[in-house]
């Protein structure tokens, strides 16, 4: 493991490992030290699933434990937020959520409308464990359940929109690397950050469409997101500064497996046309140009 460490190291990477709770909890602070003294800079910590009084105390000690030695902490597998970021900021983010990984299964949960739900549900109670990024993306009607290389229900489109309505200070890209290659979109994963310096609610209803834009320094990021019905929406650009933007614009393209990606100018007082297709959505990235 220190020969991996210092491995990322070079690479400008830092480690984390990923830990059952029962590993953890009867020997915490052997375990905790035993990661730090390799290099680890966090963990995550899954498999709970219960949220008795027992758990409840592990989740703290945890927190304590991990706050002392400097180290990130995201529990996995956990119930949702309940405030202890607050007392411990290192804890940045926790699932309490039916995220991506149901898309390996035939339950048929995890649907457009479910993830637009999601963000007028769980998102307001804090940072959210999603684990986005599936890039095997099709229409909701042809979406078919399995386990290896998972399909999910959304177009291309929806799949960046995540990263900006799905709040996460440590963002996910679940898919497995060969995805990624190549791929419709990805440059805008390699742009979108995971810390944010102001956020607004733009449009959108429970259960049906969501557009959440959010700032990072002088930029806004805007993501929209569509349930089982297409939709032509409005973007008002009205939390834009004075001047000039460049307005970088992915959007549901001809597949469900692309995105048509154009660039335009744009001020405060226009608004974007953005055609969202079943399932669909757009990730849009403005950028000050004077």
């Amino acid at each position: 493991m220190p020969a991996l460490v210092a491995y990322a190291s070079r690479k400008g990477v830092g480690l984390l490992l990923w830990a059952h709770w029962q590993h953890v909890a009867p020997r915490m602070d052997e375990v905790l030290d035993t990661y730090r003294r390799w290099g680890i800079k966090g963990v995550k910590v899954d498999f709970m699933q219960r949220d008795d009084q027992e758990m409840v105390a592990f989740y703290v000690r945890l927190a304590q434990a991990t706050a002392r030695r400097h180290m990130l902490l995201d529990m996995h597998g956990a119930f949702p937020p309940a405030g202890l970021s607050q007392t411990y900021p290192n804890f940045i983010t926790q699932e309490g959520v039916m995220g991506a990984e149901y898309n390996k299964f035939s339950w048929g949960r995890v649907t457009p409308g479910h993830n637009v739900k999601l963000a007028y549900t769980r998102m307001l109670l804090g940072p959210m464990d999603y684990t986005p990024g599936g890039f095997r993306n099709t229409a909701p009607q042809s979406y078919q359940a399995r386990e290896v290389m998972p399909m999910t229900r959304h177009t291309r489109g929806q799949a960046l929109a995540q990263y900006v309505v799905y709040d996460s200070p440590l963002q996910m890209v679940a898919d497995s690397p060969d995805a990624y290659a190549n791929a419709s979109g990805f440059e805008f994963l390699e742009r979108v950050p995971t810390a944010w310096d102001e956020t607004r609610f733009i449009d959108g209803s429970p259960g049906s469409f969501i557009v959440l834009a959010r700032r990072k320094g002088t930029s806004w990021y805007i993501g929209a997101m569509t349930d089982e019905e297409g939709r032509d929406i409005e973007i008002p650009l009205r939390m834009l500064g004075d001047g000039k933007y460049r307005a970088t614009v992915w959007r549901d393209g001809p597949s469900a497996n692309e995105v048509e990606r154009t660039v335009t100018e744009a001020a405060r007082r226009d608004s974007l046309h953005i055609r969202m297709s079943p399932g669909g959505g757009a990730a849009i990235l403005l950028t000050p140009t004077r």
